[in-house]
């Protein structure tokens, strides 16, 4: 228990301070806002309680939201994500269900899981923070093109960020 407690500490505060340091400083073009930080929620146990998985998705956005001055956005879409995380999960079984050693991870449940896994969550992580960001549907291409961006550099960050740390995958 300590021990996981600990990791995940060390987790959260290395990605939180890439996000805040690095990534928010990264915009291009208008199109492209990568946010990697919602990785922190999707990497947490399966068995985390959802009134946990709440309570952390939500302090994580707020974190973040104090670096990036944008009161409680990042807050609301992670908490939105964390709530349909065990929905997710429960619609990308792995064959053979989950195991109690599974971690979701690429490590643990393949590449192709993840990657449906993290790309869902991270989608509706995006949609819900740009279209509330932007607050209206007038601009609903353009807001589609800054999701679609920023999905896809975001995944990719993600996807190289669990090569790094979790090592090869199985496929």
């Amino acid at each position: 228990m300590g021990k996981v407690l600990f990791s995940n500490i060390i987790r959260f505060i290395g990605i939180v301070l890439f996000q805040v340091l690095i990534l928010s400083q990264i915009e291009l073009h208008g199109f492209i806002s990568p946010f990697i930080y919602p990785l922190f929620i999707l990497l947490l146990p399966f068995e985390t309680p959802l009134w946990l998985l709440l309570l952390i998705a939500f302090f994580t956005g707020l974190t973040v939201d104090v670096f990036a001055s944008t009161p409680g956005l990042h807050a609301a879409a992670t908490v939105f994500m964390a709530y349909l995380r065990p929905t997710v999960t429960a619609l990308n079984r792995p064959p053979g269900d989950y195991e109690t050693n599974h971690r979701p991870n690429i490590r643990s449940l393949g590449l192709n899981w993840f990657f449906v896994y993290a790309t869902t969550l991270i989608a509706l992580h995006h949609v819900f923070y740009f279209f509330v960001e932007i607050y209206s549907f007038s601009y609903f291409f353009y807001t589609l093109i800054r999701i679609v961006g920023s999905l896809i550099f975001s995944i990719t960050i993600i996807l190289i960020y669990q090569y790094l740390f979790y090592g090869r995958s199985r496929i």
